[in-house]
């Protein structure tokens, strides 16, 4: 093989590869499809999407589509999208359905949707086709203390023009269980609630409480309601039971302090005996001094004694006929 030959197989080798390199780079089965498609698109377009970080696809398949729906939008829209971190899928599947469905929605709005990170196109079928919510049980209290166990389902259609700074599905519900809890609260017996059960969703419907969402509710339908616990009764039976337990307290309070008054009694009474044990201890001293200072005579002093053994006696012989007085009755009869 000579010298010229394998030049020549060099040459088409880095042919091969520098065709390579710009079919890699350059979009050319897009722009082969854009063409087929009827849009018109320049191959410096597409190499200029490279260049500002756009993969092509995502921009020139949606433009198709859209074209292909007969929506005017270009491609400078979908770029802006989506180097603002935007689904340009989603967005012109949006605006292709809202399309379908003659509904005003235009590339900005649709955009500005998408963006605040809600699914366009899902809030498109849903206006189209309307979305049931069925709340969670719902508890409230009569008047007449009976409680009410409430569930609801919630038809709702969603706003377009509030989807971008509207509340979701979560204040609906919240709303519509606060509606509940009212009608139900002001009802004047629970078998109210029962007999007419849609005058809960038609005082609920009344309040509006689909302002400042991004739904419009259509209905609210009672799907289940129940009897509860009967809250008056228990209340006032955990009243009853609160109030003996104070009453206790009160009547354990105040024998603690009957007792310890009882004890400062027996104390003071013991106190006293003392103090008439020492008084009776002194006579005894004061009668000594008495015979020592010639107050008192030793004749004195022994009448004194016979006056006492005397009535010690006496003392002595009541006592025995008071023990004798049993025997004398039972000898009686």
């Amino acid at each position: 093989m000579n010298t010229a030959t394998v030049g020549l197989l060099v040459l088409i080798a880095l042919g091969l590869i520098v065709l390579a390199v710009l079919f890699t780079f350059i979009p050319v089965a897009l722009y082969i499809s854009a063409w087929a498609a009827g849009i018109r698109i320049s191959i410096f377009n597409l190499i200029g999407m490279r260049l500002r970080r756009v993969i092509p696809s995502r921009i020139v398949n949606p433009l198709i589509k859209a074209h292909k729906a007969g929506l005017a939008i270009t491609t400078n829209q979908l770029e802006s999208h989506f180097l603002a971190g935007g689904n340009v899928d989603r967005v012109v599947n949006a605006l292709i359905a809202a399309e379908r469905a003659d509904i005003n929605l235009p590339f900005e709005r649709a955009a500005a949707i998408d963006l605040a990170g809600r699914n366009v196109l899902e809030a498109v079928q849903m206006s189209v086709n309307p979305r049931v919510i069925e709340t969670p049980i719902v508890a409230a209290v009569a008047k007449d203390g009976i409680e009410v166990k409430v569930r609801a389902r919630v038809t709702v259609r969603a706003n377009i023009d509030r989807l971008v700074g509207g509340a979701g599905e979560e204040t609906i519900l919240a709303r519509v269980g606060e509606g509940i809890v009212t009608t139900i609260g002001s009802a004047e017996s629970h078998k109210k609630v029962l007999e007419n059960p849609d005058a809960i969703s038609q005082t609920v419907l009344s309040k509006g409480l689909d302002a400042g969402t991004a739904f419009e509710i259509l209905s609210i339908d009672i799907a289940d309601v129940d009897i509860g616990k009967n809250i008056g009764a228990q209340l006032q039976t955990d009243q009853a039971e609160a109030d003996k337990r104070i009453a206790q307290a009160k009547a354990e309070e105040r024998r603690a302090m009957a007792v310890a008054r009882e004890q400062e009694m027996k104390a003071y009474v013991e106190e006293m005996r003392a103090k008439v044990v020492e008084a009776e201890a002194e006579v005894p001293h004061a009668m000594a001094e008495a015979l020592r200072s010639g107050k008192l005579g030793v004749m004195d002093y022994l009448n004194l004694q016979n006056l006492n053994a005397d009535t010690e006696m006496r003392q002595s012989l009541a006592r025995v006929g008071d023990d004798d007085q049993p025997i004398k009755d039972i000898t009686k009869k």
